[in-house]
């Protein structure tokens, strides 16, 4: 295959990536004005169902706008050979390999998040600002950013430099000593991210005794649930939505709830959230998640070590030195419509984890409260009620409302 032959595939995948997102996000669009099914007649009034709408809409003309501007500068970069100008810049600066693939990805990466900062201030202080999401301030605004770069340099850039360490020196077989690496770093992640990573962006106190953690603490204690972390966590520092997530393993675990998810929801409400969220523990998904996800990233690894050396496609990009880091830019587009297809994958199981979740916390607590406390989130959060299932598809890693409703009650 010529360079040249790979480059136009390379393009390929790209636009046809993005046509596909655009076909699904036209033919959603169409069932933004669909009347509200009757088991759901009760989330909005009509002007609430009105305003949902003109949110759903406004972000589709957002997102339309945002991903065609990221589509055109993407295909200047590679007409324009972007690539083969920032690695020319990289190598006049240092020699050394892991140092130039850093410079490299740090260009690349700044200058792409740099770009996107209009958007993203846009969706938060105008679309979001405008229905009443947003308690963000300037100041949060840019000290998140500076923050996730920061992280990104550190950890991003950490990882990076062991990979291609391994590279250097195990040759093909760098992929497995990579692969210990990232199962090691996700597992890590996952015990403590709660902990180390969350405080950097958010204050997190535990819960006061009263009737809720007297509550949570008497269903806990009847699943046979030990749980000695609960949070809360300020979320109403960025926007009015509310959360609640479970994460840790072992004396680890924790709870954590969003303070809008407390003011949003009554106590027997956030029981069965919380009731939901320990089925996922019960149902063992998180380990699930985890251990498709390590053995997802072995094998993406693994194919990486038989193409990533190729000079073929560095010579696409328009760089006449292979490198890995030019290499792994190539490899990552060529392999995603494989990754679209494991994440089809993930979505599916996801959703199927979401039924059983469900279904714990109804058999263990009440459906009840969980059918009312899924309809007020939807209801605050302006969701979309009536998705078109080839959306939900691709795009879902949760049932419909609808879905959810009809499977409680059943």
């Amino acid at each position: 295959m010529q360079p040249t032959t790979l480059f136009y595939i390379l393009i390929a995948i790209i636009v046809v990536s993005f046509l596909i997102d655009q076909i699904l996000d036209y033919i959603n669009s169409k069932h933004f004005n669909d009347e509200i099914p009757a088991k759901l007649a009760d989330v909005y009034n009509q002007e609430e169902y009105a305003k949902s709408q003109s949110y759903k809409k406004a972000n589709a003309r957002f997102s339309l706008v945002s991903s065609s501007f990221s589509l055109c500068l993407t295909l200047l970069f590679f007409f324009l050979e972007g690539f083969k100008w920032v690695d020319e810049i990289a190598r006049n600066i240092t020699s050394n390999s892991i140092l130039v693939a850093l410079i490299f990805f740090g260009i690349i990466m700044l200058a792409s998040d740099v770009l996107a900062i209009p958007f993203q201030y846009y969706k938060t202080f105008v679309i979001e600002e405008k229905f009443g999401f947003n308690k963000s301030t300037k100041t949060t605004f840019w000290l998140d950013k500076v923050k996730g770069w920061i992280m990104s340099i550190i950890l991003g850039g950490g990882i990076l430099s062991l990979i291609i360490w391994f590279y250097e020196f195990f040759g093909p077989n760098f992929w497995i000593y990579a692969w210990a690496l990232i199962a090691v770093f996700s597992l890590f992640m996952n015990m403590f991210y709660a902990k180390l990573i969350v405080p950097l962006f958010n204050k997190q106190t535990p819960l006061e005794d009263g009737e809720l953690k007297f509550a949570i603490e008497k269903y806990a204690k009847k699943v046979g649930f030990t749980i000695n972390n609960i949070f809360v966590i300020d979320g109403s520092k960025r926007s009015t939505k509310a959360n609640a997530y479970f994460s840790g393993f072992g004396a680890q675990k924790r709870i954590t709830l969003f303070d809008t998810l407390i003011n949003d929801l009554e106590t027997e409400e956030i029981v069965a959230v919380l009731a939901h969220e320990v089925g996922h523990y019960k149902k063992k998904h998180i380990i699930f998640n985890l251990i498709t996800s390590v053995l997802l990233t072995g094998f993406t690894l693994y194919i990486l070590s038989f193409f990533v050396n190729s000079p073929i496609l560095s010579q696409a990009l328009g760089v006449a030195t292979p490198s890995f880091h030019i290499g792994l830019i190539a490899f990552g587009i060529l392999y995603s419509p494989i990754s679209e297809i494991t994440g089809l994958f993930m979505n599916y199981m996801s959703r199927k984890f979401e039924y059983q979740a469900d279904n714990y916390a109804k058999n263990t607590f009440k459906a009840a409260p969980l059918i009312s406390s899924l309809k007020k989130l939807s209801k605050n959060s302006l969701s979309n009620l009536t998705p078109h299932p080839a959306y939900v598809f691709m795009h879902y890693s949760h049932p419909t409302l609808l879905n959810r409703v009809k499977n409680l009650e059943s």
